[in-house]
């Protein structure tokens, strides 16, 4: 399936085999999530399918099952990320630099 968010993805043209690694290489792959503009979708999409490897939104497989396990109630992350996102910007946007300053 298809997500529209792939397009924007940094890691689409990575090869594949560079985010699919263990150990200490795992930090190395996690890096370029770094700057990716897509970072929020492709992590809810990981633990909405619960995808089992692979770095994805820029955690670890082990980084998502703690995550899942901290939050079974969950039902969509894509959701509650996007919630997240939305509330992060309202209070760090330019009407709240205005405010603190």
């Amino acid at each position: 399936m298809h997500e529209d968010w792939t397009d924007g993805a940094v890691c689409r043209t990575a090869d594949p085999d560079e985010l699919f690694v263990q150990g200490a290489a795992q930090n190395q792959a996690k890096s370029v999530c770094g700057s990716c503009g897509v970072r929020t979708e492709c992590l809810a999409y990981a633990l909405d399918q619960r995808i089992d490897h692979g770095i994805w939104g820029g955690m670890t497989e082990r980084e998502r099952r703690a995550l899942l396990k901290r939050r079974p109630l969950v039902t969509s992350w894509r959701r509650l990320l996007e919630a997240a996102r939305q509330e992060h910007h309202r209070q760090t946007g330019p009407a709240a630099v205005r405010r603190a300053g």
